[in-house]
């Protein structure tokens, strides 16, 4: 890993995602299935639930950047737009530090929907896990 290395991981989330998303969890609130009710919010239609976005980040950080064997630290984002049924999200990493002496690296991360509206923004720190007496990989 090197600063200002990146990485990119695109989704388009429908509302199979959004009714998924909710047995998996119990997120039913109607923001994300009355469209009558979300019509008359700020939103003005169906939004998908946060955790679909947050989602994309976990598969970015954990299959591309750092990659297999990573997982968030800590996390510290905020939502500054809606993603709605139907939007396709871009999520972005950059790597903003590397720990000298441990596998732990400061993400800066990004996600946006395809009109270039940022929906989240912040930074995460991960870990990378190796197996034991494993080998590490190889920088292509």
């Amino acid at each position: 890993m090197r600063v200002g290395q990146w990485a990119e991981r695109s989704l388009t989330l429908g509302a199979d995602d959004v009714e998924t998303f909710a047995r998996l969890t119990g997120d039913r609130n109607p923001l994300h299935f009355d469209e009558a009710f979300a019509r008359g919010t700020r939103f003005g239609r169906l939004v998908v639930q946060g955790g679909l976005t947050t989602g994309l980040l976990h598969a970015l950080v954990a299959m591309d950047l750092p990659g297999p064997g990573s997982v968030f630290l800590s996390q510290d984002w905020k939502f500054t737009a809606p993603v709605f049924v139907g939007d396709t999200i871009t999520a972005r990493a950059e790597v903003l530090e590397v720990h000298a002496s441990k596998p732990v690296t400061r993400l800066g991360v990004q996600v946006k929907r395809q009109d270039g509206v940022t929906v989240l923004e912040g930074e995460a720190w991960c870990y990378t896990m190796r197996p034991e007496g494993g080998q590490p990989e190889a920088e292509g």
